[in-house]
């Protein structure tokens, strides 16, 4: 027998032993002789090794319980028919029945076979005369335990829907616990994916541009501008070097002493410096979280990396305003230009939106062959932006 099951039916079977020991006190109190009791006794030894061997196991075992039943219809005929006061044994058949059947008309046949097994047995030792008496009592112990027996197996079937209800809800949460995990994850790659082509792919393509000059400087002997270009790739690198270790200490980089029109200002300085186009800046101090500015901030950057990359243009305009409920970034310079429809194989221009509509903001770009790109960012003014909880972070300086 499992712990489980013993654990379930522990007080049937205190009320199986208390029942069992009173039906053999009563049948030795009995005045009739040995030779007429021995019946009671033989029925309560065999009921109670029957119990003890299978019979404990309830509608877990169905072969035990096949085994088990007709040994109790037996004792509710032969106790009655030997000691009649023995019949109030039927207090314990009715849920040793209910217990063993797993159906609930199953259950109310059987019943009703333990009462006509009973009311014979008390007939055989009463006589015809106690008929009446023996339907009445019969009748009301058979509605009772079938009215007691449906009742609590409709609360038993309750319990086990609400059972089943709750392993269901956790089994929901747990699913919906992995999702959101599995969304984490993935939303914070793709936060990684952005810091990282903002910050360090952008300074390492700016090294790698630099290079290339020095070593053309350098090819066509021109000393002074090649120690100017060291002097920028130095800076490039240690700004990639900053931006590194503020991504593996889990920050994502921004301003700490600076504004944003400020930053702007060192940005567009950088820009001329590594690439000699002219970069004016006209913004004034808006009123932005610092997340916010951090969003702008990563958009100008990711405009200027694409005029130096694909513009060639020879100046850029930089804008922050505010207009209304929201503040503006606008980054227009006469490059080559591009057809915006056309799909981008790089992962800026996606990253940028993604970024900005996490913020509760939007992107425009206009763009034509040879005639420039305007990139212009909106975001609300006053407003908290939505960004998730991965990328509000202490930022730390970037630009020189």
């Amino acid at each position: 027998m499992s712990g489980e099951t013993w654990a379930r039916n522990r007080w049937l079977h205190v009320f199986f032993a208390g029942t069992m020991l009173l039906t053999a006190v009563i049948t030795a109190l009995g005045w009739s002789p040995w030779s007429t009791r021995w019946p009671a006794y033989l029925a309560v030894v065999v009921l109670v090794v029957a119990y003890i061997a299978f019979g404990h196991r309830g509608y877990d075992s169905p072969r035990a319980a096949v085994a088990f039943l007709p040994v109790v219809i037996v004792a509710a005929l032969v106790l009655p028919a030997v000691v009649p006061s023995t019949a109030f044994v039927q207090c314990i058949v009715f849920p040793l029945v209910w217990v063993q059947s797993e159906r609930v008309r199953t259950a109310v046949l059987l019943s009703i076979a333990v009462g006509v097994a009973s009311g014979i047995g008390l007939q055989v030792s009463e006589g015809p005369d106690a008929l009446v008496s023996t339907l009445l009592i019969e009748g009301i112990s058979v509605i009772g335990a079938c009215a007691m027996g449906v009742w609590i197996s409709s609360v038993a079937g309750l319990s086990e829907e609400r059972r089943q209800l709750v392993d269901e809800l956790r089994a929901t949460q747990q699913s919906l616990a992995d999702a959101n995990r599995t969304a984490g994850i993935a939303s914070e790659r793709e936060r990684l994916a952005r810091e990282i082509h903002d910050t360090v792919a952008q300074n390492l393509a700016g090294i790698v541009m630099l290079t290339e000059r020095a070593r053309g400087d350098l090819a066509n002997d021109r000393s002074d501008a090649l120690e100017e270009r060291l002097t920028v790739l130095e800076e490039s690198a240690r700004a990639a070097l900053e931006e590194s270790r503020t991504l593996v200490a889990a920050g994502a980089a921004g301003m700490t002493r600076d504004s944003l029109a400020g930053a702007l200002h060192r940005l567009a300085e950088r820009h001329t410096r590594e690439t000699g186009a002219a970069v004016t800046v006209d913004a004034s101090e808006c009123a932005l979280d610092r997340d916010a500015q951090v969003v702008l901030l990563r958009v100008a950057q990711e405009a200027l990396s694409n005029v130096r990359a694909h513009a060639g243009s020879a100046s850029v305009q930089v804008r922050l305003f505010r207009e209304e409920e929201q503040t503006v970034l606008r980054v227009t310079d006469d490059g080559a230009g591009f057809d915006p429809e056309q799909p981008t194989a790089g992962h800026g221009l996606r990253g940028l939106r993604e970024r900005l509509a996490l913020a509760g903001g939007t992107c425009t770009i206009t763009s034509a062959l040879g005639r420039g790109t305007v990139v212009e960012a909106t975001l609300p003014t006053g407003a908290e932006p939505g960004l998730p909880s991965a990328v509000r972070h202490p930022v730390a300086e970037v630009t020189r």
